[in-house]
């Protein structure tokens, strides 16, 4: 367990500096604030696998996923974040 624990930091980390690099645009984040990014886009990135594929079935939806996977899904949050973080501002 934690090992597992370890994986997700180290992998989350290293998938929320490469997804805040790949996506153009200014982001004020912490490096707990892009380790958390990079974590959560292992396990969207392990969802989308599970739906693509339907590899480890068994381990059901909720997974995480390895470094590729991870970095997808922090793209995929970080730009989820920005749209729900502009909505609410106004650019005159």
């Amino acid at each position: 367990m934690l090992g597992f624990i370890l994986y997700l930091i180290v992998m989350g980390l290293i998938a929320g500096f490469i997804a805040r690099a790949v996506v153009p645009g200014r982001d004020s984040m912490s490096v707990g604030a892009t380790m958390l990014l990079g974590i959560v886009g292992s396990f969207i990135g392990g969802f989308i696998g599970y739906v693509l594929t339907h590899k480890d079935a068994n381990d059901g939806a909720f997974q995480a996923s390895g470094i590729i996977g991870s970095i997808v899904g922090a793209i995929v949050a970080l730009l989820v974040y920005r749209a729900v973080t502009s909505r609410g501002t106004r650019h005159a």
